[in-house]
């Protein structure tokens, strides 16, 4: 089984995260809640400082969940050349063909998010606050981790190249320096017809950026040689960083990329939040802004959604007796 946790550090010192930086994810997701309809908008707004922090709390479980760290990606170069467009996309049809091991050992992301948008639907049928907001936060990480392209290769690293340290070069180094120079106007949230084949579909394009995300480092490493390096002081530390001027030259030679995904990333994730509130009926979400339902009230509702459950899935057996 492959191993997502350590590795991702150009230096002990370093405080880098696994997936987007923690810069780079409180950022897309406190932009997300500005892709929002005006029925939904002020609730996110009034909860935005919540949904920028908790943004980070998946990379947070990693080291303390067992299960958690293969839903921030997939290795899907493992399965073929061609697995990018022959892999099931659905979970049932995948576990049929490879087994529920072998994907968890080589990353669930894209059928994860599809879970956390039913979790999330779920919550908002239950006009649960506090999770809707959990959720959010959740689901809008393992989104931005989607559109990482090295959360798509086994080659996370780069430590298949010769390239270590890559991972957090990109989608770390590259956000903290140059964030302050990208557009982020992204329009608004439009709603998903399906949100599973939505997931890899972001899981497609982002794959197909790998190629030069690799290419062009090695390139530019052999140009700059002793320069690829510098130190910074951090606190009371001195750190070993790739060096400004390889980072511009890299930066440059992406030609838009990492401003390119990050945009997707706040884009996708408005998205998902607007189509799981569309999907639980469009509750009013301004009547949950100061409101704090107590367990009993919760209890019943998930009881009632439960027998709701239950009654669609006899109701479609029935249907297909017939």
């Amino acid at each position: 089984m492959n191993s997502r946790i350590g590795g991702l550090f150009l230096m002990a010192a370093s405080l880098i995260s696994g997936g987007w930086g923690f810069h780079a994810h409180r950022l897309i997701n406190r932009l997300a809640a500005f892709t929002l309809p005006p029925e939904m908008i002020g609730f996110y707004k009034a909860n935005i400082g919540y949904l920028t922090e908790a943004s980070v709390n998946a990379d947070r479980r990693r080291f303390a969940v067992v299960d958690e760290a293969p839903r921030h990606y997939i290795d899907i170069d493992h399965y073929g050349d061609s697995a990018i467009y022959t892999m099931p996309r659905y979970w049932k049809e995948a576990v049929e063909r490879y087994g529920e091991d072998t994907l968890k050992a080589y990353g669930i992301l894209p059928w994860h998010i599809n879970v956390m948008y039913y979790r999330l639907k779920d919550a908002f049928m239950v006009k649960d606050p506090s999770r809707i907001l959990s959720l959010s936060a959740d689901l809008g990480h393992y989104l931005a981790d989607a559109h990482v392209p090295l959360h798509t290769t086994e080659n996370y690293n780069g430590q298949l190249t010769g390239q270590e340290g890559i991972h957090a070069f990109w989608e770390s180094r590259l956000p903290e320096l140059f964030t302050t120079e990208y557009d982020f106007f992204v329009g608004k949230a439009s709603y998903l017809e399906n949100p599973q084949l939505a997931a890899w579909q972001i899981i497609e394009r982002t794959h197909q950026h790998l190629q030069d995300v690799l290419l062009l480092e090695e390139q530019l490493t052999r140009k700059f040689r002793e320069a690829k390096y510098s130190f910074e002081t951090r606190g009371k530390q001195t750190v070993k960083v790739y060096s400004y001027e390889f980072s511009k030259a890299y930066h440059e030679a992406l030609k838009g990329m990492v401003e390119q995904q990050m945009r997707a990333s706040i884009k996708s994730i408005g998205d998902f939040w607007y189509s799981a509130w569309v999907d639980a009926g469009q509750p009013d979400l301004k009547l949950l802004i100061d409101y704090k339902p107590t367990e009993e009230e919760l209890a019943r509702r998930r009881k009632e959604l439960d027998e709701w459950k239950q009654e669609r899935v006899r109701a479609r057996e029935h249907g297909d007796e017939n």
